[in-house]
């Protein structure tokens, strides 16, 4: 009997003992999945975007229209730091293109590129009609002062070169600034500024600005400059577009708005 015991003992632990098979089973990880989703989640781009390094504020900057008669647009800068003509401080440290003749208005009628002036009052030809027309003030890399003060924003009735009615602008609107024109030698190419102006956007409330680049897509949050890098030399085409919070375009007059530039080899950079 003592024997019949321990015989049934011995055969109830051999039979409770796990397989060797079963303690080292573990799950399986499928890492094709895992590879596919970090590669869809970090699509390379050619074209980066990064945001300007901080520039000088200017917060006392203010531009006042006083009229437009005879295709003459009249304005006046009150500040005690902001000068037109002069050089930007910070403007060997940006590293892209620079005015020589310093700090300047940019005018901007409708879909037009912008005219850079230097002096506060300046002929500028204006059909007759209904026009959209931003007046902002300008660093000497043209970069814009992006405060109430430093804009001038409506919408104008012109009639034999003079503004006979304005109104407010009431549609939220967004204005292409740069880049603009022929880039030419490293200096100017490697880097190159987008710009833009808004006018009654707030982006915090979801606006957003899809900026293609040469066909490539990159949302824009935050209203700021940016230096764009990666470009080719030749014709670019830059087209910025007002969305709203749902990815659509904004039926606003002047939107979307498309640019080309060039940029070009200078020879006395290979020497």
């Amino acid at each position: 009997m003592k024997y019949s015991l321990l015989t049934l003992l011995i055969v109830l632990l051999i039979a409770c003992k796990p397989k060797e098979s079963d303690q080292s089973q573990s799950p399986t990880i499928d890492s094709s999945q895992e590879n596919t989703e970090t590669v869809t989640n970090n699509t390379a781009k050619k074209y980066t975007l990064k945001p300007f390094a901080v520039s000088e504020p200017y917060h006392d900057a203010k531009i006042l229209f006083k009229g437009y008669k005879n295709g003459l647009f009249d304005f006046h800068v009150q500040s005690e730091t902001y000068k037109l003509g002069v050089q930007t401080p910070d403007a060997p440290a940006k590293m892209c293109a620079n005015s020589d003749q310093g700090q300047h208005i940019h005018l901007i009628v409708d879909n037009a590129p912008y005219a850079a002036k230097y002096v506060a009052d300046f002929d500028y030809d204006v059909e007759d009609g209904t026009h959209y027309i931003l007046a902002f003030l300008s660093r000497s890399y043209h970069e814009s002062i992006k405060t109430p003060d430093a804009r001038i924003a409506m919408k104008a009735e012109v009639k034999d070169k003079a503004i006979v009615s304005t109104d407010m602008i009431a549609e939220p609107m967004i204005f292409y600034s740069r880049p603009k024109g022929t880039y030419v030698g490293k200096a100017n190419t490697d880097k190159v500024m987008l710009d833009f102006y808004l006018n009654n956007v707030n982006m915090v409330d979801g606006y957003k600005v899809v900026a293609d680049i040469n066909g490539e897509e990159h949302i824009i949050e935050t209203w700021e400059p940016y230096y764009i890098e990666g470009l080719p030399i030749g014709k670019n085409t830059i087209t910025l577009t007002l969305v709203d919070n749902d990815g659509n375009t904004v039926d606003t007059p002047l939107n979307p708005v498309t640019r080309e530039f060039e940029l070009k080899e200078d020879p006395a950079d290979a020497m």
